[in-house]
């Protein structure tokens, strides 16, 4: 049985992922200004993305006033609940910048250290994922309705769709490319979408029969790890650990242990 504080997280969840989401849809600005930069020139930051993180603090805030915050663009409380909200406003920030589609809000809720909801709202593709913690991964949208989500079944390596993501430090993506380009005879083919969070859904809903990324942080994989989980796939970082900022894999069973396998041999995590 679902707890009912979880199920009750899950709903402020989503409704603060609906009206960021609306927020960076509907209020784009066509001279969308660079507010500051993150790990590098290339990886910005935009007035919309810290204009969105306010808006889910402040609204979880009113309706949970003890919660604490751990935000992509600088939020940052402990609380006194026990629950922490973990958020990216804004996953494909460049995408957003672009004018791309791939981009999406990203909110988890942590008791006592473990994720227990999760919503990832991709306002583009109409689409929002969310998840409890054993309540199974649901997956809703104009074209398919609310559904339960279940990733792939097995395939073998050679024709499993797997996609990554690149560091935006140049040292760093010069290492990722290349490990890339040894694991791509090895698969029917790598995509790459410049959203975590839309990554892992897309584990979820069999879109993708794996994904693996280094450099992650915890608002970028909180939501869609769970998710990804709670539809049954298999979810790591290096082998035998969590997902962490070396390496998050996330597959479905059968190409979750080979395809970590290789990227442990490769080095993906390496420096």
């Amino acid at each position: 049985m679902t707890d009912p504080l979880h199920t009750e997280l899950l709903e402020l969840a989503k409704e603060a992922a609906r009206r960021a989401g609306e927020l960076l849809r509907d209020g784009r600005p066509a001279d969308l200004a660079v507010a500051a930069t993150k790990s590098s020139p290339i990886d910005v930051v935009t007035e919309m993305d810290i204009a969105a993180e306010k808006l889910i603090t402040g609204y979880l805030s009113e309706h949970r006033p003890d919660d604490g915050f751990l935000g992509e663009e600088g939020a940052s409380s402990e609380g006194g609940s026990g629950i922490r909200w973990v958020i990216d406003p804004l996953d494909g920030t460049v995408n957003y910048l672009y004018g791309l589609p791939t981009w999406a809000v990203s909110i988890a809720a942590e008791q006592d250290g473990e994720t227990v909801a999760g919503v990832v709202e991709i306002p583009m593709r109409g689409e929002t994922y969310h998840a409890v913690r054993g309540g199974g991964a649901w997956g809703s949208g104009a074209r398919e309705g609310e559904r339960a989500l279940s990733c792939r079944p097995a395939a073998p390596l050679d024709r499993a769709l797997v996609s990554t993501g690149f560091n935006y430090v140049t040292e760093v993506r010069a290492h990722q490319a290349d490990v890339a380009q040894r694991l791509i005879p090895l698969l029917r083919d790598i995509r790459r979408s410049g959203s975590a969070a839309v990554d892992l859904c897309d584990v979820a809903a069999g879109r993708l029969d794996g994904y693996y990324e280094r450099g992650l942080h915890p608002w970028d994989l909180a939501a869609g790890d769970l998710i990804a989980r709670e539809a049954g796939a298999l979810t790591g970082g290096r082998p035998g650990e969590r997902p962490a900022r070396d390496l998050t894999v996330a597959a479905a069973p059968g190409v979750f242990e080979p395809l970590q396998r290789l990227l442990e041999d490769f080095g993906a995590w390496h420096d």
